[in-house]
C-alpha cells in the first residue's frame, strides 16, 4: 500500500489537518494531527488512528504501525523534534 493511499485513507476516516507517513516495506510511521485527538490518552489516540487501518493489518499489507498522533497545539509544539527541517 503506498503511503499516499494511507494518508488520504486517514485524513478522510478521522478529518485530519495533516498527516504524514513513511513506510519500509509493510512497516508505517504515521504522525497524524487532528481536533479528533483533543483530550484523549496517547493509547485512545493510537486506537483512533488504529481504526481505518484495521483491514489493511489484518490482511497482512500492513504489518507493523508506529503512530504519533496530536492536536493541532500539541503538533506545533512538538513538530520540531519530528520531522526533519
Amino acid at each position: 500500500m503506498e503511503t499516499s493511499q494511507v494518508e488520504t485513507l486517514l485524513r478522510e476516516e478521522l478529518q485530519l489537518a495533516e498527516v504524514h507517513v513513511k513506510a519500509n516495506g509493510s512497516h508505517y510511521e504515521v504522525v497524524a494531527v487532528g481536533e479528533c485527538f483533543d483530550g484523549l490518552s496517547r493509547v485512545k489516540k493510537q486506537q483512533l488512528v488504529y481504526g481505518p487501518l484495521m483491514n489493511t493489518i489484518s490482511d497482512g499489507t500492513i504489518h507493523a504501525v508506529s503512530i504519533r498522533a496530536f492536536t493541532a497545539v500539541e503538533w506545533k509544539r512538538e513538530q520540531k523534534f519530528i520531522l526533519p527541517q
